[in-house]
């Protein structure tokens, strides 16, 4: 956690639990609580709030529902807020398409497309807002537990390694995240991560 302070919201008491046990539990408190459950006091002493909420497909627009409330909340205040964002909006192809476009074609990803098309329209809404402090960060296509390698980063395209692989390992996404917390770089835009 480098030396951050860190609460933790969530409504699993049982993976809260187990961050509580973590080597970083030192620096870590928890409230378990439902996200659009919170208040602005919840936050009040926070510098920095990052949202990597995930949703079931069925419940998708969740993702678009917590950053209005987030911004609302917010708006006007000190507090800088982070959205974990997908890939799906990202471009790529030498027509600069949306990712979410191929992922559209793709009968396997069918039944979780309404994600990343709710990533989209949330991505659509944060750049409309004017009077908050935000920054948004999508991983590439393939993002999975795992340690951190080095970085490369972007700004709206998706990234391929120098072995032609989109991947972002939560090791790597958290590094970024910290980096940018830390040292902004980005204001009021997206940026993307991968595994170097």
């Amino acid at each position: 956690m480098r030396g951050h302070h860190v609460l933790a919201i969530g409504r699993s008491l049982e993976k809260l639990a187990k961050l509580a046990t973590s080597k970083d539990s030192q620096q870590l408190m928890t409230i378990a609580k439902d996200v659009f459950a919170l208040t602005k006091a919840d936050l009040a002493d926070s510098d920095v709030i990052v949202d990597a909420f995930a949703s079931s497909p069925d419940q998708a627009y969740l993702h678009v529902d917590l950053a209005t409330k987030l911004i609302a909340m917010f708006r006007g205040a000190k507090q800088r807020l982070v959205f974990i964002l997908g890939a799906g909006s990202l471009k790529t192809g030498e027509d600069h398409h949306l990712f979410v476009h191929d992922m559209e074609q793709n009968p396997k990803v069918q039944a979780i497309i309404e994600v990343p098309r709710n990533q989209f329209a949330e991505l659509t809404f944060l750049r409309t807002v004017k009077n908050v402090d935000w920054v948004g960060v999508s991983p590439s296509i393939n993002f999975h537990p795992g340690a951190a390698t080095e970085l490369l980063l972007g700004k709206d395209e998706l990234l391929f390694n120098e072995k032609g692989v989109s991947e972002t390992s939560a090791g790597t996404m958290a590094v970024a995240i910290l980096n940018e917390i830390e040292k902004p770089q980005h204001q009021k835009e997206r940026f993307t991560v991968a595994d170097r």
